[in-house]
């Protein structure tokens, strides 16, 4: 039977059909032919999981996931960290599918910096993100819809019941859903991925709501691969510090068959000297403020470590 709620919009749409055809009918020349359609707009409600949203479709979590997430984001759980270590995991597993495909078809690898089977780590203190980018795999949008969120996995519902039996969140990586460890320390997430089989590059992106939205990346180009890029919380900017993450990476990275490249921003002082000559008032007193306030210029410098040894 249908519902209250259908009924009403068969109405709603029945009503609007007969006022159109009495507009027309009312408008129309004696001797002209009758287009009861004319000008008329129907809408239909559509009860699919998917709607279209601001820059995206936006999707229901499975009603797992949601239970997964509820547990991760409300967890006292202290060694946040296990976060990298499912990140890098789950990086190492996309590089090492790819490097697989590419022994029957070496064009799977692709040209340039795309071919390169690694892993790079970007902080960025400033915008209080943490990116991971890996050459691997990636994902078409249907990998990201049914991967991240809408088909429920076998290992979630284990994970649950395991948690629920009073094991912790450190043990969420045997059960294949590792990835959502990122709301122990994000606020955020946005998954940009590129698959070989996906003419498009795609985003997930979520707010640890029951929600997700997947949408057209108009962004940087991966060539193939997945970047991640968490907003981390307030409480864990720490995972921004370079001592940190270079602990944390070579800890998690010992069984890890590609290089790990962790990306730094560093200041630097240099003495900068005053040259005499003939300046004008205003230059000269910008210039003895500045002196006064900074004795030396800071220089902003980038630098890559590679964190271990395939």
């Amino acid at each position: 039977l249908a519902s209250g709620a259908h009924v009403r919009n068969m109405l709603r749409l029945l009503v609007t059909c007969v006022c159109a055809v009495a507009a027309a009918t009312a408008s129309a020349p004696e001797d002209a032919p009758l287009n009861l359609w004319s000008g008329v707009t129907v809408g239909l409600k559509s009860d699919d999981a998917s709607v279209e949203k601001g820059a995206g479709e936006q999707y229901q979590f499975q009603a797992d996931v949601n239970k997964l997430m509820d547990i991760i984001i409300n967890s006292l759980y202290s060694k946040k960290e296990i976060f990298l270590r499912e990140l890098i995991s789950n990086g190492s597993d996309a590089l090492d599918k790819v490097r697989f495909m590419s022994l029957t078809d070496s064009a799977v690898l692709g040209e340039g910096d795309t071919s390169k089977l690694e892993m790079k780590l970007i902080a960025d203190k400033e915008a209080k993100t943490l990116t991971l980018i890996d050459r691997g795999c990636g994902m078409s949008k249907e990998d990201l819809i049914n991967h991240l969120g809408t088909v429920a996995q076998s290992g979630t519902s284990s994970f649950i019941e395991a948690f629920q039996q009073g094991a912790d969140v450190n043990l969420i990586g045997q059960f294949g859903v590792g990835f959502y460890s990122v709301y122990l320390v994000a606020d955020n997430v946005a998954v940009h991925s590129k698959s070989n089989e996906d003419d498009k590059q795609w985003v997930w992106e979520s707010t640890a709501d029951s929600t997700f939205s997947v949408y057209e990346d108009k962004g940087e180009e991966l060539g193939r691969g997945t970047k991640i890029v968490l907003t981390l919380k307030e409480d864990c900017l720490e995972f921004l510090e370079e001592e940190r993450l270079k602990g944390l990476i070579k800890r998690y990275s010992e069984f890890i068959n590609f290089p790990i490249y962790l990306y730094t921003t560093k200041e630097e002082e240099e003495e900068v000297p005053i040259e005499e000559g003939d300046e004008d008032d205003e230059e000269g007193e910008d210039e003895e403020d500045e002196e006064e306030e900074y004795p030396g210029l800071l220089g902003h410098g980038e630098g890559v470590l590679q964190l271990n040894t395939p």
